[in-house]
C-alpha cells in the first residue's frame, strides 16, 4: 500500500514538473541570442588593435625563460568574459520591430550608438514600444542566453569566427532554427 502511494505521488509530481516548465518564446530568444551578437561585435570593434595581453601559465622553464604569448586584447578571453558581463544591459535599446514586408517580428535596436553618426536612426513607424515590460523580457532571454552559452560564445569571439549569428544562434544552440529568423541582421 505505502509503495502505491509513493508511485502516484512521484507520478503526480513529475507531471506537474513537467508541465510547469514554461515555453520559451522563440521570437524573444533569437532576438536576444542576434542582439549578444551585434553589441559583442560593436565592442570588440572599438578597442584598439594594436592592444595586446600576455597569455600563459607565466611559469620559468628550465633554462629560465618563460613562455607566453601575446594575444589581441578585443579577442582575449579576458575581454570577452568582461564584454559578456555587461552585454544585457543594452537590451533597453532595443525593441519589438515588424517588418512591413513580410511581417516578421523581431527585436532590433532603435537607439544609435553612443560614438555612431547622427543619420543612423531607423525609421520609428515599424517599431512597438511596448513598455519597460518588453525590454525586460529581452534582458531577460539575454542572460539566459549568456548563461548557457558563455562558453560557446568565448570560444567563438575569441577565434574571430565567420557569421557568428549563424554559428552561435542556430548550431550551438536552436534559437534561430525556424528558417524566418536564419537570415535576419539586426
Amino acid at each position: 500500500m505505502a509503495s502505491w502511494i509513493i508511485q502516484m505521488t512521484v507520478m503526480v509530481l513529475s507531471v506537474f514538473t513537467s508541465s510547469s516548465q514554461g515555453k520559451r518564446d522563440k521570437e524573444i530568444y533569437c532576438s536576444a541570442c542576434k542582439a549578444i551578437v551585434d553589441e559583442l561585435n560593436y565592442s570588440i570593434s572599438q578597442v584598439d588593435p594594436k592592444k595586446t595581453v600576455n597569455v600563459g601559465g607565466f611559469r620559468l622553464n628550465p633554462d629560465g625563460t618563460m613562455k607566453d604569448k601575446k594575444v589581441p586584447l578585443a579577442r582575449s578571453e579576458t575581454h570577452l568574459s568582461e564584454l559578456l558581463d555587461g552585454v544585457c544591459s543594452s537590451m533597453s535599446d532595443y525593441a519589438l520591430h515588424v517588418d512591413p514586408h513580410s511581417q516578421h517580428r523581431g527585436y532590433m535596436r532603435f537607439a544609435p550608438r553612443s560614438s555612431g553618426a547622427t543619420g543612423d536612426f531607423p525609421d520609428f513607424k515599424n517599431f512597438q514600444f511596448d513598455g519597460p515590460e518588453a525590454s525586460n523580457a529581452l534582458k531577460f532571454a539575454c542572460e539566459s542566453v549568456v548563461e548557457e552559452l558563455e562558453d560557446e560564445i568565448i570560444s567563438l569571439f575569441s577565434q574571430d569566427t565567420e557569421h557568428v549569428h549563424q554559428e552561435l544562434c542556430n548550431t550551438a544552440s536552436d534559437y534561430c532554427k525556424d528558417s524566418r529568423h536564419t537570415n535576419q541582421e539586426l
